[in-house]
């Protein structure tokens, strides 16, 4: 049995907060920048100390000390919250529209279950619970919108870890996507990458 399998038990038996208390003994670090809902990364800084003996939290600073070797920019298209999460709700309520229900019945046909990897991702596996009897449609829905936003509002804070991010508030340029581009132009110019 794998380490990581172990773990895995582990954390089912005796609950996340048990594995993280694991991790804050080898790797304080770590254990302070993960929280410990977030099991696989939990689960991924034990299993890189117990196969390497160096601590992830070092690997990842050293990581982020290197310099690329590419003359690049990362640019952020951000939004105001409210107009984000209204976007959201309006994509979600196209993708039921298209047949996003539809699309869950012919791949459960098929044979697909929620252990799959592929049945884990943001609306198949709402859909698959409502399908399962689990829940009602408006409550898959509501559920989907609700873990929608809360993805999208963890993508905004992985975004602000990076470095070197230029961030483009949409609301700062009216939505006016000629005015961004320049933007976005006149930076790649300053930077002398065009």
């Amino acid at each position: 049995k794998s380490y990581r399998k172990e773990l895995e038990i582990l954390a089912r038996e005796k609950g996340p907060y048990y594995l993280h208390k694991m991790l804050e003994q080898v790797d304080p670090k770590s254990a302070e920048a993960i929280h410990a809902n977030n099991v696989k990364r939990v689960i991924r800084a034990l299993e890189f100390y117990k196969e390497t003996g160096s601590l992830i939290s070092d690997h990842n600073e050293s990581e982020r000390q290197k310099k690329s070797p590419y003359n690049a920019v990362y640019f952020v298209l951000n939004d105001k919250r409210e107009r984000l999460y209204e976007r959201i709700d309006k994509r979600i309520d196209i993708m039921l529209a298209d047949g996003l229900v539809d699309e869950v019945k012919t791949l459960q046909a098929a044979g697909y279950t929620k252990d799959m990897v592929s049945m884990k991702g943001l609306g198949y596996k709402e859909i698959l619970s409502y399908l399962e009897g689990e829940c009602s449609l408006d409550e898959a829905i509501y559920t989907l919108k609700r873990d929608t936003r809360h993805f999208a509002k963890r993508q905004i804070t992985w975004f602000k870890r990076e470095r070197d991010v230029v961030w483009l508030n949409k609301d700062e340029y009216d939505y006016n996507e000629d005015r961004i581009l320049e933007n976005i132009v006149n930076t790649l110019k300053d930077r002398k990458i065009i």
